[in-house]
């Protein structure tokens, strides 16, 4: 990683962390925090003026092909595929191309997904099912 002073770091966490933007890194051995900076990519920004309907039909979509997105109140951000915009377009949005930072929304089971690596559940749960754990 870079800071935007220039300074080259290495971030060796012990276990998976999702870092959003705006978060803050404490360097160890110091009192100093590096702020976490999501950096400008190429994206989409899918909008659908004048129709809230629309808009929520097309996150709907993209949320059906698991596609990470950033979602705002009057337009969607997705990382910039010509397939995909077509597919969007198709469906009465409006695609315009931007460079912006992106953090996209976590999902549901996003910290769970970070807390039980494994395959998505606890072990230590009471549950009126069987299942094999090989």
């Amino acid at each position: 990683m870079t800071t935007e002073r220039g300074a080259r770091l290495m971030l060796d966490l012990r276990e998976t962390t999702r870092l959003r933007d705006g978060d803050g890194l404490l360097i160890e051995g110091t009192d100093d925090v590096v702020r976490v900076v999501a950096a400008p990519e190429a994206l989409l920004a899918v909008t659908a003026p004048h129709e809230a309907a629309v808009l929520l039909r097309l996150a709907w979509h993209l949320g059906n092909r698991h596609l990470p997105a950033m979602l705002g109140a009057d337009r969607l951000l997705i990382r910039d595929d010509h397939v995909i915009a077509d597919m969007l377009r198709g469906l009465g949005a409006t695609v315009t191309a931007v460079i912006e930072p992106f953090d996209p929304e976590g999902g549901a089971y996003a910290s769970q997904a970070l807390q039980h690596r494994d395959h998505g559940h606890d072990h230590g749960h009471e549950h009126g099912h069987d299942h094999r754990h090989d």
